[in-house]
């Protein structure tokens, strides 16, 4: 369903039922709660007797580690652009 240029979709993410209201398309969405999912998933599976909420942190804090870093990298990437090329001796 969209309304005023957003998308309002159901997603499961482990076991659970939510609705997400967002700008971003639906595949984008299905995606983003889907590694959610997988990610509360591998967790659980390494730790079996952590709670939901617990669970919940832990893929949060595991997928903002993975964002930083990438942010990283891009920056680093961008200033390496940046930077001036040394200059190539002509012949």
């Amino acid at each position: 369903m969209q309304d005023a240029g957003k998308t309002r979709l159901r997603v499961k993410i482990f076991g659970q039922h939510y609705t997400v209201v967002s700008t971003e398309p639906a595949a984008f969405l299905h995606m983003v709660a889907g590694h959610v999912d997988d990610t509360m998933r591998q967790i659980a599976a390494a730790n079996p007797r952590l709670d939901v909420t617990r669970l919940a942190i832990l893929a949060a804090l595991n997928i903002a580690g993975e964002y930083f870093k990438l942010k990283e990298a891009y920056e680093r990437l961008l200033a390496q652009e940046r930077a001036p090329v040394a200059s190539v001796p002509r012949e």
